[in-house]
């Protein structure tokens, strides 16, 4: 179940509600928390949290400091600590985050890179990983 109590050690006290039935094409920057409820073609930056609601429907990339997904994502998530993937959350696409937290029912079809500080700058190009968990070699003894 989605919850806001990732909200509470944000930058801004401010939060973005991207209301369900509105759709937005282009890019969304915000220095303080966004919700998804909606649909979103395009990708997404906050200084803050971003959560997608489980009616939500996101194509592009996320970045942000947590990210909580209940909807379904289609694109490269970059987060600076902590990304949940919700048990209703289907995510296609490549994780980067500090801290994966995955819920029994999620569904993840993609490459994880996690551990390390991620850098969530807006800029930020797509790297490599330096470790990717399905090219790891395979103990077969």
């Amino acid at each position: 179940m989605l919850n806001n109590k990732q909200f509470g050690s944000s930058k801004s006290e401010e939060t973005t509600i991207i209301s369900r039935g509105v759709k937005i094409e282009g890019k969304i920057t915000s220095s303080g928390n966004i919700r998804i409820d909606g649909e979103i073609q395009g990708d997404i930056f906050s200084e803050s949290n971003i959560t997608i609601g489980e009616d939500a429907k996101v194509n592009g990339q996320i970045n942000a400091n947590v990210i909580t997904i209940g909807g379904k994502v289609s694109g490269i998530v970059r987060t600076k600590d902590k990304l949940i993937l919700d048990s209703k959350s289907n995510l296609k696409g490549d994780i980067f985050a500090k801290i994966l937290v995955i819920e029994e029912g999620a569904k993840f079809d993609g490459k994880c890179n996690t551990g390390d500080s991620i850098d969530i700058g807006e800029s930020q190009k797509t790297t490599e990983p330096r470790a990717i968990l399905s090219k790891l070699p395979i103990n077969k003894s």
